[in-house]
């Protein structure tokens, strides 16, 4: 999972759900799905929680030069 993108992540995730919601799986299957769907979700939001990170600093850096001017 760690040389997945996010778009990647959020693919599969999405297709999870739905293989969920549509099919008939056994309680096994959709708990195995579960259960991959949650570390796809936690992948993702690791993966925003970066990218919100990095966002912050490069806005903070870009005020800093605006003030500089």
């Amino acid at each position: 999972m760690d040389n997945m993108t996010f778009e990647e992540a959020k693919k599969k995730l999405e297709e999870i759900v739905a293989r969920i919601k549509n099919e008939n799986c056994t309680l096994d299957e959709a708990l195995k799905l579960y259960e991959e769907g949650v570390k796809l979700a936690r992948f993702c939001d690791e993966k925003l929680s970066i990218f919100k990170t990095r966002l912050s600093e490069i806005v903070d850096s870009a005020g800093e030069l605006d003030d500089e001017q």
